[in-house]
Protein backbone atom coordinates (compact mmCIF):
# COMPACT_ATOMS: atom_id res chain seq x y z
CA UNK A 1 0.00 0.00 0.00
CA UNK A 2 1.04 3.50 -0.78
CA UNK A 3 1.05 6.52 1.32
CA UNK A 4 -0.80 9.81 -0.17
CA UNK A 5 -0.52 13.24 1.48
CA UNK A 6 -3.65 15.34 1.41
CA UNK A 7 -3.91 18.94 1.18
CA UNK A 8 -7.33 20.21 3.30
CA UNK A 9 -8.65 23.13 3.79
CA UNK A 10 -10.60 23.78 6.93
CA UNK A 11 -13.05 26.35 8.50
CA UNK A 12 -14.91 27.31 11.29
CA UNK A 13 -11.84 25.46 13.63
CA UNK A 14 -11.57 28.57 16.56
CA UNK A 15 -9.08 27.19 19.11
CA UNK A 16 -6.66 24.22 19.47
CA UNK A 17 -9.71 22.14 20.93
CA UNK A 18 -11.09 22.41 17.63
CA UNK A 19 -8.35 21.26 15.68
CA UNK A 20 -7.61 18.18 18.47
CA UNK A 21 -10.57 16.90 17.86
CA UNK A 22 -10.76 16.78 14.59
CA UNK A 23 -7.26 15.34 14.46
CA UNK A 24 -8.37 12.63 16.66
CA UNK A 25 -11.23 11.52 14.67
CA UNK A 26 -9.50 11.50 11.77
CA UNK A 27 -6.16 9.57 13.01
CA UNK A 28 -9.05 6.86 14.86
CA UNK A 29 -10.00 6.56 10.80
CA UNK A 30 -8.57 3.32 9.50
CA UNK A 31 -6.06 3.69 6.62
CA UNK A 32 -5.29 6.83 8.13
CA UNK A 33 -1.67 7.31 9.29
CA UNK A 34 -1.32 10.89 10.71
CA UNK A 35 -3.53 14.08 10.77
CA UNK A 36 -1.98 17.49 11.09
CA UNK A 37 -4.59 20.20 11.60
CA UNK A 38 -4.02 23.82 12.79
CA UNK A 39 -6.52 26.29 13.59
CA UNK A 40 -4.65 29.03 12.90
CA UNK A 41 -4.01 27.99 9.38
CA UNK A 42 -6.83 26.87 9.06
CA UNK A 43 -5.63 23.74 7.28
CA UNK A 44 -4.30 20.07 7.90
CA UNK A 45 -2.22 18.02 6.39
CA UNK A 46 -3.12 14.26 6.16
CA UNK A 47 -1.33 11.44 5.56
CA UNK A 48 -3.25 8.41 4.76
CA UNK A 49 -3.28 4.82 2.77
CA UNK A 50 -4.30 5.01 -0.64
CA UNK A 51 -7.60 2.97 0.34
CA UNK A 52 -8.75 6.93 2.03
CA UNK A 53 -9.63 9.26 -0.61
CA UNK A 54 -9.77 13.24 -0.13
CA UNK A 55 -13.24 12.98 -0.80
CA UNK A 56 -13.51 10.79 2.43
CA UNK A 57 -11.39 12.77 4.67
CA UNK A 58 -13.60 16.15 3.72
CA UNK A 59 -16.76 14.13 4.46
CA UNK A 60 -15.11 13.01 8.12
CA UNK A 61 -14.01 17.13 8.73
CA UNK A 62 -17.94 17.76 7.80
CA UNK A 63 -19.43 15.55 10.31
CA UNK A 64 -16.60 16.60 12.75
CA UNK A 65 -18.93 20.36 12.00
CA UNK A 66 -16.45 22.21 9.93
CA UNK A 67 -16.35 23.19 6.10
CA UNK A 68 -13.22 21.58 4.41
CA UNK A 69 -12.22 21.79 0.74
CA UNK A 70 -9.15 20.22 -0.93
CA UNK A 71 -6.45 22.67 -1.81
Amino acid sequence: MSQITHHVAILGMTCGGCSGRVSNVLENTPGVIQAEISHESNSGVVVSTDEVSIQEIIEIVKNTGFEASEY
